[in-house]
C-alpha cells in the first residue's frame, strides 16, 4: 500500500519498520524537536509530518513498550487516532508517568503508528438479539 507524506521539516525522519514490514506491524515515529516532559504533565511533540490516507484507512499512534518499561513514557489517549481526511502535523501526545523529567532529543524514537483498515457503520435502530452473555459481566470476564 503507498501512502502519501509530506515532510513539514526539512530533518524529518520518515516513519520506519525496525525489523522490516513482514516483522512489525508498527513503524517508528520520530520527534522532529527537542522536549522535556515534566512528570505528570502530557506534551505534544512534532513528528514534522502530514500524511494523506485513503478513506477506509486509518493511521493508529501507539507507545513504545521500551519507553513505557525503562522511563515510564505513555500516550494517555492510546491508540491515538489520525482520520484520513487529517492533513495537519502528526504530534505524539506524550505523558511523564514516572518521577524525573525526560528529555525528548530530536530524532528520538518516540511512537509506533499502525495503519489499519476501518468498516464505515450506518447504524440500524431496533431490537438486539440474543446472545448467551446478554446484559451480563459489564467490566469483567465474570472473574
Amino acid at each position: 500500500m503507498r501512502v502519501r507524506i509530506r515532510r513539514l521539516r526539512p530533518h524529518a525522519l520518515l516513519p520506519r519498520y525496525a525489523h522490516g514490514a513482514r516483522e512489525d506491524a508498527g513503524m517508528d515515529l520520530f520527534a522532529a524537536e527537542d522536549g522535556t516532559l515534566e512528570p505528570g504533565s502530557p506534551a505534544a511533540i512534532p513528528t514534522g509530518l502530514a500524511i494523506e490516507l485513503p478513506s477506509g484507512f486509518e493511521a493508529q499512534v501507539r507507545p513504545r513498550s521500551g519507553l513505557a518499561l525503562q522511563h515510564a513514557i505513555t500516550l494517555p489517549n492510546s491508540p491515538a487516532t489520525i482520520d484520513p481526511g487529517y492533513r495537519g502535523e502528526i504530534k505524539v501526545i506524550l505523558l511523564n508517568l514516572g518521577r524525573q523529567t525526560y528529555a525528548v532529543r530530536q530524532g528520538d524514537r518516540i511512537a509506533q503508528l499502525v495503519i489499519a483498515r476501518y468498516e464505515p457503520v450506518d447504524w440500524e435502530e431496533g431490537e438486539l438479539s440474543e446472545s448467551r452473555r446478554g446484559e451480563e459481566g459489564f467490566g469483567s470476564s465474570g472473574r
